[in-house]
C-alpha cells in the first residue's frame, strides 16, 4: 500500500531510517565510483542529519509517501514542488523487499501526485533504476546539476513522457 506519510507521528522514525539507509548507500557508492573522496568518519555528512533526525522539519515543503508491506513501512518517496511541477528528491525501497513492486509503486505515486512535470536526478551507475524510470516514460534531459555522473530525467504528462 502506498500512502501519504505521517511525518509528525507514526511514520517519522521509519522515514528517517529509510532515508538514512538511502543516504549511507549513496555515499558508499559515490566513493566506490570515484564521485567522492573516502570520508574521514562513518558518520553521515552534517548536511543530511536533519533528514534523518527530523524528517518532518526537513521535508516541511515536500509531499512524502511511504510504501507499507505487511504492516511495515518499507519504502519512501520525497517530492519537492518546483516551478515546473515536482522533483523527486529521495526514492528508496528497503533492499529486502526489492523485486516486489515497492519502488515501482512509489514512482507511480510520485507521477500521479505531480501537477506538472516530474523531475529527478540519478547516478549513472544505477542502471536498473534508470531503466525503471525510462519504463515509466522519463527521458534524459540536459543536466541542472553540475556534479559529474548524475543523469537528469523528466516525465512530462503534457508530452506523454
Amino acid at each position: 500500500m502506498i500512502r501519504a506519510a505521517d511525518l509528525r507521528g507514526a511514520d517519522a522514525v521509519a522515514v528517517g531510517r529509510l532515508v538514512e539507509d538511502y543516504l549511507r548507500q549513496t555515499e558508499s557508492e559515490k566513493v566506490a565510483h570515484g564521485a567522492a573522496p573516502a570520508p574521514a568518519s562513518a558518520a553521515l555528512p552534517d548536511a543530511y542529519r536533519r533528514e534523518v533526525d527530523d524528517p518532518a522539519d526537513a521535508y516541511g515543503d515536500c509531499r512524502v509517501f511511504v510504501a507499507e508491506l505487511d504492516g511495515e513501512v518499507v519504502g519512501v518517496v520525497v517530492l519537492r514542488p518546483d516551478a515546473e511541477g515536482v522533483e523527486i528528491k529521495r526514492l528508496w525501497a528497503s533492499p529486502e523487499v526489492r523485486g516486489r513492486g515497492v519502488g515501482s509503486g512509489l514512482l507511480d505515486a510520485a507521477i500521479a501526485a505531480g501537477s506538472g512535470d516530474v523531475r529527478l536526478s540519478v547516478w549513472d551507475w544505477r542502471g536498473d533504476v534508470i531503466r525503471l524510470y525510462e519504463s515509466r516514460g522519463f527521458v534524459r534531459v540536459p543536466s541542472w546539476d553540475a556534479r559529474p555522473a548524475l543523469v537528469c530525467m523528466r516525465f512530462s504528462p503534457r508530452e506523454g513522457s
